[in-house]
């Protein structure tokens, strides 16, 4: 498989690491392999902090436990976060209040609240060594014209009883009109937490194993039927915890969701500050430190609406060079699910299927929204009461405003679709990068830097789309639903789990 270069060169000349800042300062432990077992009564695919949190609350129950990833564990998209513990993310609560009622809203905050509990119980009860810092958490306006929104959203969290203060500045300057912030958050380093976590649970029996990939589902009797790439599995109870469901039917995902990219940066400072914020506009801004660094994400956008990711990049690098002056050290990207009602799709994937369930949609939030699916997940297979099932619930009803949404997304998607078919070879592709068309078929080619040719298939196996070559990471991406292969075809990131490699 091609390996990314560790290094890149920004625009401006600077050397950056194209990891994430969490992938570059842990030591990961080489897990199995090869997959002996081949029953098992619940098997979580995926371990990413929703599939591995999952695994931990199952730990006592003494069933037998399997968890596989098509790659190495932790590193999926668990690895590219910026590992905040927050309530306070951006104008969700008016947008759930409008899509339900504050009723919704208030349930939704006491979930986040809950998880971030969870986590601090946790770390505290197994004396886990993860960086973990209490900081004061901020949404603010650095517009006139964008202070009504941070307004709106005060109110809903005063009418929720939630203890804020106001600001006009921030800790580190940036520039701020206006904004809010509370003191019981937190920060932490995702993945020493998530590893600690795998470790505990091994101690209890359950077993984890590493590349191998879930192709499909299917039904004997009451047992499910995994096929792999190693094979097939049964197994009595199935979770999917790999960020975007595999299968289509039965939740639907791809005509539930949306897909948005971000772009982070880190660079090395001399005084670190002791608090994160959030500029809740289109594109947002993120911040938060950790250690000697800071890091700041942003240019996030609908996956349909944009296709030349350098640009982003390079957008994301200037903004950072506007009001910060030490060099960049790493930057990375990232995906998320984005649901049409701003609440993750976390629990049975249908009435039907009482022993197949899911975790997905966590709206950019995935450290409280993974963490919480840890709990709900393991609740619902042990029976037990939880006040967020139904919440939660992937089968939920639909409301005017989801379908409005849900159709609106569904628009976007097939535009995407159809764009990449009309045009594909975009201007912004250089003269070593082209589609072309033989015997029927698109193929994608890509010349290395040696004058090597890659040839791949140019149709994502997932539902079809045509794929966008992404110049700066050097892999073919899905702009309708995310799925990344390298340049030799194999699968980097879901939903499609077939590589697009030459068939010989």
């Amino acid at each position: 498989m091609f390996i990314n270069p560790f290094f890149y060169t920004s625009y401006n000349g600077d050397q950056m690491k194209t990891k994430s800042i969490w992938e570059t300062t842990i030591s990961l432990p080489e897990e199995k392999k090869e997959l002996p077992q081949t029953k098992t009564d619940i098997l979580i695919i995926g371990s990413g902090i929703a599939g591995i949190s999952t695994a931990f609350h199952l730990k006592d129950c003494k069933k037998k436990i399997m968890v596989i990833d098509k790659g190495r564990i932790a590193m999926g998209v668990t690895s590219k976060t910026t590992g905040k513990l927050t309530y306070l993310q951006g104008t969700c609560y008016q947008k759930i209040k409008t899509m339900y009622d504050l009723d919704t809203s208030y349930l939704y905050l006491n979930s986040q609240k809950e998880s971030i509990q969870i986590v601090k119980d946790t770390i505290s009860k197994y004396n886990i060594a993860c960086d973990l810092e209490k900081v004061d958490s901020y949404i603010f306006a650095n517009q006139q014209n964008e202070i009504k929104k941070i307004k709106k959203e005060e109110e809903i969290l005063k009418k929720m009883n939630i203890s804020y203060q106001k600001c006009t500045t921030l800790p580190n300057q940036y520039p701020c009109k206006y904004g809010i912030y509370v003191s019981d958050t937190y920060v932490f380093h995702p993945l020493k937490y998530l590893l600690s976590l795998m470790d505990i649970c091994k101690k209890k029996g359950i077993t984890f194993y590493e590349n191998v990939c879930a192709t499909n589902i299917r039904k004997k009797k009451n047992l499910y039927m995994v096929e792999t790439s190693q094979g097939t599995i049964e197994a009595n109870t199935v979770v999917i915890c790999t960020h975007y469901p595999f299968f289509i039917k039965p939740c639907f995902i791809p005509f539930k969701t949306h897909i948005e990219r971000s772009y982070v940066v880190a660079s090395q400072i001399i005084k670190p500050k002791s608090f994160s914020a959030i500029l809740p506009k289109n594109p947002s801004y993120s911040m938060r430190y950790y250690q000697n660094y800071f890091i700041y994400g942003g240019e996030s956008h609908d996956m349909s609406h944009q296709i030349d990711y350098q640009k982003n990049y390079e957008k994301l690098q200037q903004q950072y060079k506007k009001y910060f002056t030490s060099n960049i050290d790493y930057m990375w990207c990232t995906h998320d699910i984005l649901t049409e009602d701003h609440i993750p799709y976390i629990g049975r994937a249908s009435k039907q299927e009482k022993n197949l369930f899911i975790a997905t949609g966590f709206n950019k939030w995935g450290m409280t929204n993974g963490t919480l699916a840890g709990k709900v997940l393991s609740d619902l297979i042990l029976k037990e009461k939880n006040e967020y099932t139904q919440l939660l619930a992937p089968y939920r009803s639909y409301t005017v405003q989801r379908i409005l949404v849900l159709f609106k997304n569904a628009t976007n998607t097939g535009k995407i679709f159809m764009r990449t078919k009309l045009d594909r070879n975009p201007s912004f592709y250089t003269e070593n990068i082209s589609v072309f068309k033989k015997d029927g078929i698109y193929y994608g080619k890509y010349i290395d830097k040696n004058g090597k040719s890659h040839i791949v298939y140019n149709k994502c196996p997932h539902m079809g789309c045509s794929l966008i070559f992404n110049k700066k990471d050097i892999t073919w991406d899905c702009p309708c639903h995310g799925s990344r292969f390298d340049i030799d075809g194999d699968i980097i990131e879901g939903p499609s789990t077939y590589s697009i490699k030459i068939k010989k």
